[in-house]
């Protein structure tokens, strides 16, 4: 009945930190996935990934993306083209074919990365000020 501070959508401008839209086991895309929100990915994805929110490439998920742009991404899964990402995380059973440029990262022991990482202050990914910018504006 009464909705908690957590569960508001996000103000214009805002990153997603939830998943919001799932590309399910079992289906092939390709194509574009844009806009504002958080996607999952258990099937298989080729084509550009440009979200202001965050990205989960799941246990079992195969996405080729030339370069992959979003606030968060994690992977348990594989990727094979370039991440910009304010926050990049490779699990266990994640694969990286690719260079990362991001403020914030970390592995699990048994992910693997082949290609390099740029660790940078700040991270333009082309959507505005990001929520770690826009709390050092405020201070």
């Amino acid at each position: 009945m009464f909705r908690s501070g957590r569960d508001r959508a996000p103000s214009p401008g805002e990153p997603f930190d939830r998943v919001t839209s799932v590309l399910g086991e079992g289906i092939s895309w390709q194509g574009k996935i844009s806009g504002q929100g958080g996607v999952r990915i258990e099937g298989a994805f080729d084509g550009e990934i440009s979200v202001h929110g965050l990205v989960v490439i799941a246990e079992g998920g195969r996405v080729t993306c030339d370069h992959i742009r979003a606030e968060t991404v994690i992977i348990a899964g594989s990727v094979k083209g370039d991440i910009t990402a304010q926050k990049v995380e490779i699990a266990s059973t994640g694969r990286m074919w690719g260079h990362v440029v991001t403020a914030r990262f970390s592995t699990d022991e048994g992910a693997f990365l082949k290609g390099e990482i740029t660790m940078e202050d700040k991270v333009d990914l082309g959507f505005g000020a990001t929520r770690d910018e826009e709390k050092t504006d405020e201070e």
